[in-house]
């Protein structure tokens, strides 16, 4: 005759059903998206009906016989909890759980630190049959912890967690309890393998360690336990983590080879580990190889073009991800990479400025177009920000004109003009760092949106002007250069006790900053006129464009060599010469590849030939 279920057994069978619905939910469903969103609904259900299937339990006082079946959905409880970041309170139900089982083992005094109240658990329990559960429920604490950044907890707590991950990960608990004393269904089900778990906290808590030592400069203490948590078992991700940090690592401490061969490593452990492709980039560009640079960059940008990978995640994994458990800011800034159109910006950029123009003005061409697209993959990663778009139609308008290509150059340099142009202040006034300091946050950003529209429009023009210079249009090269000057007259810089007045070139000082970009872009444009004026044989105004032009650029070696050129047309060849000399002998203060691209010198245009110069020299030192 069948007998009816006691209480009990209807509770592990409520706890079962309850597991095997979430277990179904889990491996079911069409497509990816629908099953996120039908599984967190279905968690959310499932949290409530645990919850309330141990309210039914704990209605009742606490009993050994019914311990393991209300601590197992206690831990099911939780799990649900944390899978929903409800750290607090699945943190509240544990210590009531665990201060239960403490009742009950006639221990009844609780601390409030909680690495003393749980060294005072697991004391107290003993080698009773309590144990195993009283150290799940600490596994699950483990993992709040290392959710909620408390590592210094953790830290705390170290020989008594290690212990528990020797204890659960050798299986001994789990032999003892598959002894054929009760039918399987009268065993209370985990929702979550607890072995499982236990191994899945223990790398995460390597990683997590690992990432704050390296921040901390720790390096070579960071390297020792990343470089044993790489052969623990473990999903691919997180041991190509373990890598890609002991990559970091070796950077550090000034092995780059080394780091490269761990960078390698973590790509070959997960070809979807994007930051060990950007990290092995910089170590390239750090090293100087150029070419191995551009061949990361573009490997990078490819990778974050494709979608993220759909394959299915282990069993489990759901509900505790690693990235739930990993989220300690020192990790996050180590993981993260620019975002496709970044990567596709420094990969044009760098391509335009390392003699591979073709390639920089396709990928230029590929990257304002998806700008102006919809969809754009990639874009929301974390790093550095795209310039603003005006400043990259210039950048692709200077790689256009290296390309030979002036009438697209033009067109570029006309959108800029034309979005700009009306926007432009009357008048704009420099000042000291020290000066703006003494203003509003407001007023200062303010000045500097009315100064990079300026500098903007300015040299779109320039551009315009080299575009003319190119195609031999003097007259029109000429107007536009003036243009550019028209503009830039409008700027004064203002010192510290002093009125505003012109800028001139003993006035700049760091590289970079709006004054030298302001000095530059007139040094240019005067070079430029000067130069198109002596096509047109108009010397004497040549002359003196030029020489305004060494004035506010010392370091223009266009506007010394043609300046030099015009002295010796006019038969002042002593000057002539001693203007040439001082040219070659002037030493750039900075690298030209820290200016943008459309502030370097025009390599086209008429351009005067330094061994015929030299040979002039002699026949002139000979007579």
């Amino acid at each position: 005759m069948h007998q009816p279920l006691s209480l009990f057994d209807k509770w592990i069978q409520e706890n079962n059903e309850l597991v095997n619905k979430w277990k179904e939910q889990e491996g079911g469903g069409d497509t990816l998206t629908r099953d996120q969103n039908q599984n967190h609904t279905h968690l959310i259900w499932c949290s409530s009906e645990f919850h309330k299937l141990l309210r039914k339990i704990q209605g009742i006082p606490p009993s050994a016989d019914h311990t393991q079946l209300e601590l197992t959905v206690v831990y099911n409880a939780c799990v649900c909890l944390i899978a929903q970041s409800q750290f607090l309170e699945a943190e509240v139900l544990l210590t009531q759980a665990t201060q239960r089982v403490l009742q009950m083992t006639g221990d009844g005094s609780f601390a409030s630190d909680p690495p003393v109240f749980w060294k005072t658990a697991l004391k107290s329990v003993g080698n009773t049959a309590l144990n195993p559960c009283v150290m799940y429920l600490l596994c699950l604490q483990w993992a709040i912890w290392l959710a909620t950044c408390k590592l210094q907890t953790i830290q705390e707590l170290q020989d008594e967690l290690l212990s528990v991950f020797e204890t659960l990960s050798s299986g001994v608990w789990e032999e003892e309890r598959s002894v054929p004393r009760r039918k399987s269904s009268d065993i209370p089900l985990p929702v979550l393998e607890q072995r499982r778990l236990i191994k899945l906290i223990h790398i995460c808590t390597f990683i997590a360690q690992g990432a704050e030592r390296l921040s901390e400069g720790r390096s070579s203490e960071a390297l020792s336990g990343l470089q044993s948590a790489s052969s623990l078992p473990a999903p691919r991700t997180l041991i190509s983590y373990t890598h890609l940090l002991s990559g970091s690592c070796l950077a550090h401490m000034s092995r780059p080879q080394m780091a490269l061969q761990c960078y390698r490593m973590a790509l070959e452990t997960d070809s979807q580990c994007v930051c060990a492709l950007y990290q092995s980039m910089l170590i390239y560009r750090q090293l100087g190889n150029t070419q191995a640079e551009i061949q990361a960059l573009r490997l990078l940008h490819s990778t974050l073009m494709l979608p993220s990978a759909t394959e299915p995640s282990p069993a489990g994994s759901d509900l505790l991800p690693s990235s739930l458990l990993l989220q300690t800011p020192s990790l996050s800034s180590m993981l993260s990479v620019p975002s496709a159109l970044s990567v596709l910006h420094s990969l044009a950029l760098k391509c335009v400025l390392h003699e591979r123009v073709s390639d920089g003005v396709e990928y230029y061409l590929d990257l304002l177009a998806a700008l102006h697209s919809e969809d754009q993959p990639g874009v929301h990663a974390e790093g550095p920000s795209l310039p603003k778009l005006p400043e990259l139609y210039l950048q692709a308008g200077a790689a256009l004109l290296m390309a030979r290509r002036p009438a697209d150059c033009m067109a570029l340099c006309d959108e800029v003009i034309t979005t700009t142009l009306e926007l432009l202040p009357g008048k704009v006034v420099l000042k000291e760092p020290e000066e703006c300091e003494d203003e509003t946050r407001a007023v200062c950003a303010e000045v500097e949106d009315r100064v990079g529209m300026l500098f903007w429009v300015g040299a779109a023009y320039l551009l315009q002007g080299h575009c003319y210079t190119h195609l031999r249009d003097w007259k029109q090269a000429v107007t536009t250069y003036t243009r550019c000057l028209n503009l830039l007259v409008k700027v004064r810089f203002k010192k510290r006790g002093f009125q505003p007045q012109i800028p001139s070139a003993d006035m700049v000082g760091m590289q970079g900053t709006d004054l030298c970009i302001l000095q530059r872009l007139k040094g240019l444009s005067l070079a430029g006129r000067g130069i198109s004026f002596t096509q047109t044989d108009q010397l004497r105004e040549a002359l003196r464009d030029l020489q305004l032009s060494i004035q506010a650029f010392p370091e223009g070696t266009g506007a010394g060599l043609w300046c030099g050129e015009v002295l010796w047309r006019l038969g002042r060849k002593r000057e002539a010469v001693a203007c040439w000399e001082k040219t070659w002998s002037v030493s750039p203060h900075f690298s030209v590849q820290s200016l943008s691209v459309y502030l370097h010198e025009p390599q086209s245009g008429p351009l005067l030939d330094s061994t015929e110069l030299h040979r002039r020299i002699e026949e002139l030192n000979s007579t």
